[in-house]
C-alpha cells in the first residue's frame, strides 16, 4: 500500500515519535508499505512520520546513490552495498568523525534542497522487523541517510541544520509547501 507523504507543516513532522511495542503493530507490513511508498516517491529513505504516523520507526535504501549508467566504479560508496534496512526504536549511540557537507533533500520538502552537514560516523542500535536487536556502525552516505531519518522520528527536519540566512530564503518556498503550491509526482496529503 502507498501511504501518502505528510508535508513540510504537518504538526506530526515536529513530534518526537513514541516507541513501538512488540506486537503493537504488524511491522513487516508497515515496512514493505514503507519501502513501496518510498520507491513510489523516489526516495532513499522515509520515517514513519512522513507518512503521519509519530512511532519510531524508519526505512532506507542508499542503493539508488550507486545506480546509473553514468557512474563509474571509483565513485560509488562501499557503505550504500546492500544498504536496504529497517530501523525500530533507533538510538543514536555514537556520532564522530569530521562533519561534511551534502545537498539533501526530504520527500516532505519537495523542491527544496540545501548542503547540510552531518558527522561522518555513527553508531546505532536499533531492532528489525523480526524484533533482533542489532548495534552497528555505519559511514559516510550510509550514515548521512540514517542521520537524516533519524532526525525525523526526533521531529527535527533537514531546514532546522541550515543557517538563519539560507532559512530566511526558503521561508515563502516552504510556506507554499504548507498551502499545497507544489508540484510533485507522488501522493502527498494537505490540509484541507
Amino acid at each position: 500500500m502507498i501511504y501518502p507523504i505528510v508535508p513540510y507543516g504537518d504538526p506530526v513532522l515536529r513530534k518526537v515519535a513514541a516507541d513501538i511495542n512488540k506486537d503493537a503493530i504488524d511491522v513487516k507490513q508497515l515496512a514493505e508499505d514503507m519501502f513501496e511508498t518510498m520507491y513510489a516517491a523516489s526516495g532513499v529513505g522515509l520515517a514513519a512520520p512522513q507518512i503521519g504516523m509519530p512511532i519510531r520507526m524508519f526505512v532506507v535504501d542508499g542503493r539508488p546513490f550507486n545506480e546509473g549508467e553514468d557512474l563509474d566504479e571509483r565513485d560509488k560508496d562501499p557503505s550504500l552495498e546492500n544498504f536496504k534496512k529497517v530501523f525500530i526504536n533507533a538510538e543514536i549511540l555514537e556520532e564522530d568523525g569530521d562533519e561534511w557537507a551534502f545537498e539533501e533533500g526530504c520527500l516532505s520538502i519537495p523542491g527544496i534542497r540545501a548542503d547540510v552537514f552531518r558527522p561522518e560516523f555513527l553508531t546505532i542500535r536499533y531492532f528489525d522487523t523480526d524484533w533482533v536487536e542489532h548495534t552497528e556502525e555505519y559511514e559516510g552516505l550510509a550514515a548521512r541517510i540514517i542521520q537524516h531519518e533519524y532526525d525525523h522520528i526526533d521531529g527535527i527536519l533537514f531546514t532546522d541544520h541550515l543557517g538563519s540566512v539560507k532559512k530566511r530564503m526558503l521561508k515563502n518556498k516552504l510556506a507554499d509547501i504548507t498551502k499545497g503550491k507544489v508540484k510533485v509526482d507522488y501522493k502527498m496529503k494537505f490540509p484541507k
